[in-house]
């Protein structure tokens, strides 16, 4: 999609890679409705916006099913929708010894239910006008299960299984989906993360990455390219090979 074909609208905005690409958009000549539960960051981001494109401030919260009709209302009441982001994520590291239900409750009202409570009026808008593209992102960590991220890996399988079912009901209806699955990236969420974290990349280059990706054919977008690669290799193995291998490689089998 290109900014002449209509607007776009990214969630998880205020920081991270959503913010990152929201300013990559606006800089190429989009017009951007950034949403997120903070408005003040959303101002700030807005301020910040170069370029012929522009940000423009639509507070919400993913986990709030009215509020994301509401934005979606608001966004093809002025014009077309072309191009959805559906970015917002939360993570908690969290393992076996202090799993807490509570939390586990957080991260799918956000990372799955925030998604499916945007998809529901995009689907219906994108479809009715045969044309449009859904972009979710998912994760590496969504390939199978990871340390310290059992309900986040959780998470991020059920979206990517989710785009994958999708894209079999999209054929021939003009609407493209793409899951987007990067490794670690440097934010406020990976933050909290004890150990080295492989790979690890800047929002910009992230954003980047996404903005450029977007725009080339593909069902999935992963990056970096080789340990999207290496996680998938390792992924072909058996439970408990797999087990053995991650353990080892994070040095728990030393424990």
């Amino acid at each position: 999609m290109r900014p002449a074909d209509g607007a776009a609208w990214i969630t998880g905005a205020s920081g991270g890679i959503g913010r990152a690409v929201a300013l990559r958009l606006a800089a190429e000549g989009w017009t951007v409705y950034a949403t997120a539960r903070s408005a003040e960051k959303l101002e700030l981001l807005a301020a910040e916006a170069t370029g012929p494109g522009r940000i423009v401030p639509m507070p919400g919260d993913v986990a709030d099913a009215a509020r994301m009709a509401a934005c979606v209302a608001g966004i093809t009441a002025e014009g077309p929708l072309a191009l959805a982001i559906l970015n917002a994520g939360i993570y908690t590291p969290m393992r076996a010894q202090n799993f807490r239900a509570d939390t586990a409750a957080q991260m799918l009202d956000v990372n799955l239910k925030g998604v499916t409570n945007a998809l529901e009026p995009l689907l219906e808008h994108m479809i009715a006008r045969g044309d449009g593209h859904l972009a979710i992102t998912a994760s590496v960590a969504g390939y199978r299960g990871l340390p310290d991220a059992a309900v986040y890996s959780a998470t991020k399988a059920g979206l990517i299984a989710m785009c994958e079912a999708l894209a079999m009901d999209l054929v021939g209806l003009g609407v493209r989906i793409t899951v987007i699955n990067p490794g670690f990236v440097a934010t406020e969420a990976t933050s909290v993360n004890e150990f080295d974290m492989p790979f690890l990349m800047q929002p910009d280059e992230a954003a980047t990455r996404i903005v450029e990706g977007l725009k080339k054919p593909g069902f999935e977008l992963a990056f970096p390219r080789r340990f999207a690669l290496i996680l998938k290799t390792i992924g072909l193995l058996p439970n408990r090979a797999y087990i053995w291998v991650v353990r080892k490689a994070l040095g728990w089998d030393k424990l």
